[in-house]
């Protein structure tokens, strides 16, 4: 008895299945409108990506700041130096997540490295 209801069960399923996918490959502003939201979604997440490492840069000198402070009884200094590095730090990594500012090229480096042996001899 169960195994007749399973295998009714899988028919209509696979019945469903079949006409869901005519009624979705019929219409093409579906279609499009699926493609639209991906674009939607992925905006998004490149917003969300781009702030978070902006707040977490700023965080992170303001809790450093307010450590040196602490410890060192520095005053307010530590913080608002460290603070202004935070944002510093978080608009180039913002800029550099989105292209803006291209990081160093591996090739740069190993020139001035060859220059400052050069130099030596």
């Amino acid at each position: 008895m169960t195994d007749n209801r399973k295998e009714g069960l899988e028919e209509r399923r696979r019945r469903l299945q079949s006409e869901l996918s005519a009624k979705l490959g019929a219409d093409p502003r579906e279609a499009a409108d699926e493609a639209r939201a991906a674009e939607n979604r992925k905006g998004y997440q490149v917003a969300v990506k781009l702030s978070s490492e902006f707040v977490a840069a700023i965080i992170v000198g303001a809790l450093l700041g307010y450590l040196l402070d602490h410890f060192a009884g520095t005053g307010p200094w530590g913080m608002i130096v460290l603070l202004l590095l935070g944002f510093c730090a978080g608009v180039l990594n913002v800029l550099r997540s989105a292209g803006m500012v291209a990081s160093p090229h591996p090739a740069d480096q190993l020139g001035k490295v060859g220059k400052n042996k050069g130099d030596d001899v």
